[in-house]
């Protein structure tokens, strides 16, 4: 049996949103590409992480499709889950790089570079009620983040997220990347509120970073039969 760990990043400070996030910790038995990848297929969350070294921070990252060298609220939800465990770390080891990682009160936090976003396109829209109003997912093809200002003064952001990647995910409640990607080329700090009711804080660090943080809860154990992979 693999145990999967079940927590919700971004949830918002009233308990909505947060997007569920799989994190496998003993990965004795599913070490191999096509395992992981059968996995995250089977739980079907946005993305699912296995831990190949919780001392080291060493983690890989999959989609119910694909995997992914980077990754912002699966990096976030695993930083949390292993300080939960005892096993505080200030890196995670991702195929992208290293993710700096710390905790602040309710918040946990990751540091990484816009370029780390592959595959992600954001589109401005004219106001949170026409972001509200698109079909999920909307026409087109690619990732895209929708979004548009609830208050610029303020940086206050109304988004939704949708992979358009031919997967079972027509739409993300919460996406870190995308809000890193999105603080990166806007340069400037963001509180975005995403899906249903998730709470995002992006920050501009300078030099090209950017900082993610928000809150996680859980945990739920769910329990996959690895006879069943494959």
């Amino acid at each position: 049996m693999i145990d999967v760990e079940v927590v919700h990043v971004f949830v918002g400070a009233d308990g909505a949103g947060g997007s569920p996030l799989g994190v496998v910790r003993d990965v004795v038995s599913v070490r191999g590409t096509a395992d992981r990848q059968e996995v995250a297929r089977r739980l079907g969350f946005s993305e699912t992480v296995f831990v190949d070294d919780a001392e080291r921070g060493e983690v890989d990252i999959y989609t119910p499709s694909a995997r992914l060298p980077f990754a912002g609220y699966p990096l976030i939800g695993t930083a949390w889950l292993l300080r939960e465990h005892g096993l505080p770390v200030e890196v995670l080891r991702t195929a992208a790089g290293e993710v700096r990682t710390r905790a602040d009160g309710e918040f946990t936090w990751i540091r990484g570079r816009a370029e780390w976003v592959g595959g992600k396109r954001t589109q401005q829209f004219a106001s949170p009620d026409e972001v509200d109003a698109l079909p999920a997912p909307p026409v087109g093809e690619g990732w895209l983040y929708a979004w548009a200002w609830a208050d610029e003064a303020a940086g206050a952001v109304r988004a939704r997220g949708f992979p358009r990647r031919g997967d079972a995910i027509v739409e993300d409640e919460a996406t870190g990347a995308a809000a890193l990607l999105l603080a990166g080329e806007l340069g400037r700090d963001l509180r975005i509120r995403q899906g249903a009711g998730s709470d995002i804080v992006a920050r501009a660090a300078g030099a090209g970073w950017v900082e993610v943080g928000g809150r996680v809860t859980g945990v739920e154990v769910r329990r996959l039969d690895s006879a069943a992979q494959g």
